[in-house]
């Protein structure tokens, strides 16, 4: 695995896990689509889903995926995440939270 999908596998899994994470605008970007795709996969409740999301999150975050936020979402074509600013990190950076609805 290259470094930029492991570093969305370990986000998109405690955005998932703690439903809220606060993170830098890139990574906010990114990880908003990689989100939305892994709960999208849940919803579909097949065994081929829950192994693609085996092998793209940790066990608990994919676990969470399939028990709780499908059910959560399963009315709801897309849109599962909501990006906000925060304000600046003590080097001035900008900084995005990055939760669940």
């Amino acid at each position: 695995m290259d470094q930029r999908r492991k570093l969305l596998r370990s986000m998109a899994s405690a955005v998932i896990v703690y439903e809220q994470i606060e993170t830098t605008p890139a990574n906010a970007k990114a990880l908003r689509s990689y989100v939305d795709k892994m709960i999208t996969k849940g919803k579909a409740k097949t065994l081929h889903a829950h192994r693609q999301l085996m092998a793209d999150l940790n066990k608990n975050a994919a676990k969470k995926v399939v028990e709780v936020l499908a059910e959560r979402f399963k009315d709801r074509k897309g849109g599962y995440t909501r990006i906000l600013i925060s304000g600046k990190s003590k080097d001035g950076a900008n900084k995005y939270i990055v939760e669940l609805t």
